[in-house]
Order: C-alpha cells, then sequence, then structure tokens
C-alpha cells in the first residue's frame, strides 16, 4: 500500500481528500504540528507528498525545499494561488506536478496516479518497488514494509529479495541468486550465499515474512506468493 502524506491546513478538505484516497486503498496520513513538518515526513516516510502553499508558521515552498534536501519523494502541490510564479517555483523547488483548487477529485486521482506508476515503476528503467505478500519491497530505500512494520535490509540482502520476488512462486537455483549478488559465482562461497539468505529471513521474520521465503533442497530458493483471485 502506498504511504501518502497530505500537508493540508484546512481540516474540512483534508478530510475530504483524505477520504478519497483510501477508497482507492492509499494510506493518508496528515501533519500534527506545522512546526515539524520535516520530523513527521522522515517517521512516516511517505512514497508521495501532497503540499499546499499556504501553511502554519512555513509555507509550502518552506517544507518542499526542506524535503528535497532529504529525500526525492515526488510531491504534488495542491494549491488556490493561481500566479504562474507559484507554479514556476514548485517546479524549481523539485516538486513534480501543480494541482490548483478547486479542482476535480478525478484529475487528482489520476495525477497521483500517473506519478507513482513513473517514480516507482519507470523512473529510472528499472522496477523501483514491489508488491509481496502486501508488503512493500522498496529496492531504492532497501526496505520491506507491510501492516506489522518495516525493515531495513542490507544492498546483499535486498539484491536476494529482489531476485526471489521477481520470480516469485518459482525457484531460484544457488548459481543464479550468486551471479545477481557478485557477477561471478567463483567468487562466493555457498556458505556466504547461505548466510546471506539466512540474514535475510531473520529481518523478514520481524514483519511475518519469513516463512514465505523456502528452502528448496538441491535446487535452491523461492519465494511465493498467493494465487490470483480467480
Amino acid at each position: 500500500m502506498f504511504k501518502i502524506m497530505l500537508i493540508e491546513d484546512d481540516l474540512t478538505l483534508f478530510r475530504e481528500v483524505k477520504e478519497r484516497l483510501t477508497q482507492w486503498s492509499y494510506d493518508v496520513f496528515g501533519v500534527e504540528d506545522f512546526g515539524k513538518v520535516l520530523q513527521e515526513f522522515t517517521a512516516i516516510q511517505p512514497h508521495l507528498v501532497i503540499i499546499d502553499i499556504r501553511l502554519p508558521k512555513f509555507d509550502g515552498f518552506h517544507w518542499c525545499r526542506m524535503i528535497r534536501s532529504h529525500s526525492n519523494v515526488p510531491i504534488i502541490f495542491l494549491s488556490s494561488r493561481d500566479h504562474p510564479t507559484d507554479m514556476v517555483m514548485s517546479m524549481q523547488l523539485g516538486a513534480d506536478d501543480f494541482v490548483q483548487k478547486p479542482f476535480h477529485f478525478d484529475v487528482l486521482i489520476a495525477k497521483i496516479q500517473a506519478t507513482l506508476r513513473r517514480v516507482y515503476d519507470y523512473g529510472t528503467d528499472r522496477v523501483e518497488l514491489r508488491t509481496w505478500r502486501g508488503a512493500a519491497v522498496e529496492y531504492v530505500r532497501n526496505t520491506v514494509t507491510n501492516g506489522e512494520g518495516a525493515v531495513e535490509l542490507t544492498k546483499n540482502e535486498m539484491l536476494i529479495l529482489k531476485t526471489l520476488v521477481e520470480r516469485k512462486n518459482k525457484i531460484v537455483d544457488r548459481e543464479e541468486l550468486m551471479r545477481s549478488l557478485w557477477d561471478n559465482e567463483q567468487f562466493v562461497s555457498d556458505n556466504t550465499l547461505t548466510v546471506n539468505v539466512n540474514r535475510l529471513r531473520k529481518k523478514l521474520e520481524a514483519i511475518g515474512l519469513a516463512v514465505y521465503i523456502e528452502t528448496k533442497v538441491g535446487q535452491g530458493y523461492m519465494a511465493t506468493e498467493e494465487a490470483d483471485a480467480p
């Protein structure tokens, strides 16, 4: 599930937007303290930020600048201000889109979906996010997140999981996994791969996913996934 941080001080609008986005299965977070937006952003780690320009204490441009100094997360401005300089400023600060109030919800949803597809599916000529067993596997952040929490993986652990998840319900032999990690398996001991898989399982155990990395004796490993509903 994608997490969206909605930085909007109009409580009525916030509730309305949150309700509509929740209907589209997005997980929406608001801001409790408009003086600590960056701290809350860091705690939430959203996949996308929607931000108004007019905000208490500091405007949206300030927080866009602060977020951009820490993250490349996609940002969409949502504002009643319609001066061209506001749109130009938004883009110069690294925003991905600008939606003017009043707006049609279908337009906002379409822009959100397009931005998420571009960033997480096609952003860098490779997929940046996969879903597996209801969890978001984010290759760039090296994280796996589901309703039970989030775990951070090492580069090698993520490479193993990435290889398995992209071949869900298929056995990946040990040699292929070693090639994915070190390009040439002759430089890697068989025990090294076992150690890395065990460490990966240990971390996934914290969010209930370890049992879905299966060992196929004499063959390799497999990430299992529930069959699609008919």
